[in-house]
């Protein structure tokens, strides 16, 4: 069974500015590769300037999972293409944890509100939780948005338990024997390190130069 999975943006872009950050960047296109060929993705709320952006990174790659990028939010995404009940929302406050049966048809599509990967959090979900999704949670630690993908492909589409998931809890990345950066965040673990998107271990290399810039 193939999933759909809507990332409801809720950055602030600025139509004046670079549409979207680098680490956005790399986060959702990581998605593409977490949720794999069989997925869709459907980036919505995205400025013109952040949809135009994203769509141009955004190629038929084989391998990755079909994406699209709207201005539109996702109550008008799904009109005409699936119902209210059948939308998961993927919320830390919800009651129920999310198990491979919410895979079973239950729910066609699964929803992230905003950027998971706020430190401190800042429950932007709040906006979405209103609209009367039903919902699900991913245990009790923050994850990145892209990680946050990645467990409910591996839950709902791969049949394994949340528990059973393999987690790597606030890693320090390490850069060389003086520089190193700590992640607040929960990711699932490749050995006994983090998976990070592509390009990410430099770009967080190159901002710890930056903040030493004087």
């Amino acid at each position: 069974m193939s999933f759909t999975y809507v990332i409801e943006h809720m950055e602030e872009d600025d139509e004046t500015a670079k549409a979207i950050p680098p680490w956005v960047e790399l986060e959702y296109a990581h998605m593409r590769m977490l949720a794999g060929p069989a997925a869709k993705i459907h980036f919505t709320s995205l400025s013109k300037a952040s949809r135009d952006s994203l769509s141009m990174v955004f190629g038929s790659e084989a391998g990755l999972a079909d994406a699209s990028c709207h201005q539109e939010g996702v109550l008008e995404l799904l009109k005409a293409q699936t119902s209210l009940e059948k939308v998961c929302l993927l919320d830390p406050k919800a009651e129920l944890a999310l198990s491979p049966e919410d895979g079973d048809g239950r729910f066609e599509w699964f929803l992230f509100g905003g950027i998971l990967g706020d430190d401190p959090p800042r429950d932007r979900t709040s906006e979405l939780r209103v609209l009367g999704f039903p919902t699900r949670h991913l245990g009790p630690v923050q994850m990145t948005t892209d990680t946050a993908l990645g467990v409910t492909k591996l839950v709902v589409a791969d049949k394994i338990l949340l528990d059973d998931i393999p987690y790597v809890n606030f890693p320090t990345i390490v850069f060389n024997p003086k520089e190193s950066v700590e992640m607040p965040f929960r990711y699932i673990a490749e050995g006994s390190e983090p998976k990070l998107p592509p390009g990410m271990r430099e770009l967080l290399h190159e901002d710890l130069n930056k903040s030493f810039e004087f």
